[in-house]
């Protein structure tokens, strides 16, 4: 997301959190506590998600030892969504013998460096496959892992930042992070739509402006899942800590899509996200392994 007035975009924004965060939820499993409204204030200079200056920018995390995903625009002939944790099922069913023949061993299109770093306890990944190492433009597949091998889910077009995809990330670059991460926590502006995820939702995740090409960027954060780059697993997408420091970036999300390239995180339709947090099981070790087509070979 981009706005064409940052410094003014960001004024907008620290006005609206200081009007807007008043509490967090109280519901069941929420996290209980707030980001102080100057940390959240800090953050609007630091933080590196969506495209707009003037939106709340996520939580920073460590990066774990096995890592991410991506996203990108709405890609032409891209597979729509079918619910991505019941397809599978629905095939084994129907023909027994179908999973064993469809399913991959490994994960497709990922070389021997990117299968190395996916943990050997992760039983799903949510593939981010860029179209090209300097696009914005990605598609996302939730894979589960069987006995039978990877079982693929729908084919989702996403966007991911502008600029495309780099193995060293640093804050404004306008690049993704290559690799894969973890994901362990979640989180919005609306109500828990049932994920198993940790879930923290509350006014915070309120953003405005317009992103890079003009669209409007309210309701980017209607749902998020934070990526573990950078951050503190564990804690809501709203928490700044940034192990690796501020300047390696960080508040990389998957959230809802506003129709053009990311700052640095992964987007989603709303549709397709929701769909997503109701899939994503923490008992299950989801990651996400994201980064351009060639880069993903390595």
């Amino acid at each position: 997301m981009a706005s064409s007035h940052p410094r003014l975009s960001q004024l907008r924004c620290l006005r609206t959190l200081f009007l807007t965060r008043a509490t967090n939820s109280t519901s069941p499993g929420s996290y209980r506590p707030l980001i102080p409204a100057a940390v959240l204030a800090l953050s609007v200079t630091l933080a590196g998600c969506g495209g707009s200056a003037a939106g709340v920018r996520p939580a920073d995390a460590a990066r774990p030892a096995a890592g991410g995903g991506g996203a990108a625009s709405a890609a032409p002939g891209t597979t729509q969504a079918r619910p991505p944790r019941t397809s599978a099922d629905l095939r084994a069913s129907a023909d027994p013998g179908a999973a064993t023949t469809s399913a991959p061993a490994r994960l497709p299109g990922l070389g021997p460096r990117t299968l190395a770093e996916i943990p050997a306890d992760a039983r799903q990944a949510v593939l981010v496959t860029g179209r090209g190492k300097d696009s914005s433009a990605s598609q996302v597949v939730l894979y589960r892992r069987t006995g039978a091998g990877w079982e693929p889910g729908a084919t989702w077009p996403a966007h991911n930042a502008l600029k495309g995809w780099t193995e060293d990330h640093h804050a404004g670059d306008l690049r993704s992070p290559i690799g894969v991460f973890t994901l362990t926590d979640a989180g919005g502006l609306l109500a828990d739509p049932g994920t198993k995820l940790p879930y923290d939702q509350g006014p915070a995740f309120t953003i405005g402006g317009t992103g890079f090409e003009g669209e409007p960027l309210a309701g980017s954060f209607d749902y998020v899942v934070a990526i573990d780059y950078n951050r503190r697993p564990g804690t809501s997408p709203l928490d700044w800590t940034r192990p690796l420091g501020a300047d390696k970036g960080g508040g990389i999300w998957l959230h809802v899509d506003h129709g053009g390239p990311t700052q640095g995180c992964v987007s989603l339709t709303q549709k397709h996200m929701k769909e997503l947090l109701l899939a994503l099981d923490p008992a299950q070790h989801p990651v996400i392994v994201m980064g351009d087509a060639e880069s993903l070979k390595r």
